[in-house]
């Protein structure tokens, strides 16, 4: 019988929403859209009487580095009154950016930030987009999947100085003879 029912619940979305692909996965239902249907979905989502998810939980990012569409973001909702959860999936490339969903939940504005911060995507109308997480003179997106591990720059403490600078990363390549008679080497 929850089967039907869910699976009415469905139907009904997939005609009344612009939906490309319905998942189901672990009783959580996943929906994928085009980004620029995002906003309307979340409004309908939050607002429509049958569904009312009144809580953003989460917005996360995923770089899959060589697909054409690069970055996924997946909004996850919270319908209290229902306890149920869905997941809305949309995809975009490195050089575009998405519309800001900040005036429809208030709790994506962290998210916002974060994901900003640490893939690059920009967050269009979003009111005070800025790095979090990272230093103020940071270069780079560190989530993403083409950042080098060891960073661009390199903080250390200049006894000439006396204070902490930053300097371009030097890593510097030593050639070692390597002895394998001797157990101490």
């Amino acid at each position: 019988m929850y089967h039907k029912l869910i699976l009415k619940s469905i139907t009904s979305l997939v005609k009344i929403l612009p939906i490309n692909t319905v998942l189901f996965f672990n009783n959580e239902l996943n929906l994928v859209i085009e980004p620029k249907f995002l906003i309307n979905t979340l409004i309908f989502l939050k607002y429509h009487v049958l569904s009312q998810f009144k809580v953003l939980t989460l917005i996360s990012a995923v770089d899959y580095l060589h697909k054409k569409d690069r970055f996924e973001l997946n909004y996850e909702l919270l319908s209290i009154r229902f306890n149920n959860r869905i997941r809305i999936k949309t995809k975009l490339n490195e050089v575009l950016g998405i519309n800001s969903c900040e005036f429809v939940y208030s709790s994506a504005n962290w998210y916002e930030c974060e994901i900003w911060d640490m893939f690059g995507i920009f967050f269009f109308k979003h009111s005070n987009l800025k790095r979090i997480l990272t230093d103020y003179g940071f270069e780079g997106n560190p989530l993403r999947k083409d950042f080098p591990l060891s960073g661009y720059v390199e903080l250390k403490y200049n006894d000439i100085y006396k204070r902490i600078v930053n300097e371009p990363l030097e890593l510097a390549q030593e050639y070692r003879t390597f002895n394998f008679l001797n157990p101490w080497l």
